[in-house]
């Protein structure tokens, strides 16, 4: 063989090394860059425009995003966070109301979403509220009488929410000759200060935990036939196969306690800050010992 074939063969031969070992380098670059990517690990949790809901989801996305994960949180109403949660859209949901307010969604999502035994808030309540000053009606079997009064309507909230539809079985229970009229918790809300500020009547679905009664004397009307039922509890919610995924924070979500004073803080907390999440973090810097005890 010529000696220039001999030197061109070598030159291919060291050419190719060349190539395979960039090749080699740059897969095990990219391998790499992938394992990190996959190893930051991502959660959805859903959020509801509800006061206490805004607080608790805000919570729990500085916890674990001061442990390492990325939250993002995606705002949508009850009815499309179960259909998220079937489809594994959403990894959890935080406020579930049971035994009574939500339990059309337990039975109809029970075999597609995993709703918890464990409950965060075991001393919450449901039901219709007016003002204290309305001395004459004190139970939801005065509303009939009273109906001019309010012009025949109850100032409701989402359509869709778990205590909009018990309300509803609630007018048929009492034969009420009243219209649930269907808005946002914002706009509910602001039409409870507008008739407070004016010593006007009004009647809402409200529930406790809420930071509303802090702002103004409100009272729940007694409701004889126990439709919005006792003492309701609040649970959350996975998507099938986050335990699995999501051990530590499955856990943590487990082991997760607030009482009235807790909850009521981090809610004013909350809406006291420009950012949500902001008002969230400072209220945790307060709590320490108590997030401790989630996050074992």
């Amino acid at each position: 063989m010529n000696t220039w074939k001999k030197e061109l063969i070598l030159i291919l031969v060291l050419l190719m090394g060349a190539v395979l070992t960039a090749c080699g380098s740059t897969s095990e670059e990219t391998t790499s860059e992938q394992t990190g990517t996959e190893s930051k690990q991502e959660l959805t949790i859903g959020q509801i425009n509800w006061a206490e809901n805004i607080a608790v989801t805000n919570m729990w996305k500085a916890i674990l995003e001061d442990k390492g994960y990325n939250v993002n949180l995606m705002v949508l109403d009850m009815g499309a966070t179960m259909k998220a949660l079937e489809s594994s859209d959403l990894d959890a949901s935080l406020e579930i109301w049971l035994p009574v307010q939500d339990a059309l969604y337990l039975e109809k999502f029970q075999d597609t979403i995993n709703f918890s035994d464990s409950t965060w808030f075991d001393n919450a309540k449901v039901g219709l509220v007016v003002p204290t000053y309305l001395e004459e009606v004190n139970s939801v079997e005065d509303l009939n009488e009273h109906k001019e009064l309010f012009a025949g309507e109850i100032v409701g909230f989402d359509p869709g929410a778990g205590t909009m539809e018990v309300t509803e079985q609630l007018i048929k229970d009492y034969n009420l000759d009243f219209e649930l009229l269907a808005s946002s918790e914002p706009a509910m809300l602001s039409e409870i200060d507008k008739a407070v500020k004016n010593e006007k009547p009004i009647v809402a679905p409200l529930w406790s935990p809420h930071s509303v009664f802090s702002k103004h004397d409100l009272k729940f009307l007694e409701d004889p036939q126990n439709t919005f039922g006792g003492v309701e509890k609040i649970h959350h919610a996975t998507r099938l196969g986050f335990e699995e995924d999501y051990p530590e924070v499955s856990e943590w979500f487990n082991n997760w306690k607030m009482d009235d004073k807790q909850i009521a803080e981090l809610i004013t907390y909350v809406e006291s800050a420009d950012d949500p999440l902001d008002g969230a973090k400072k209220w945790i810097e307060e709590n320490q010992e108590l997030i401790g005890e989630w996050v074992k």
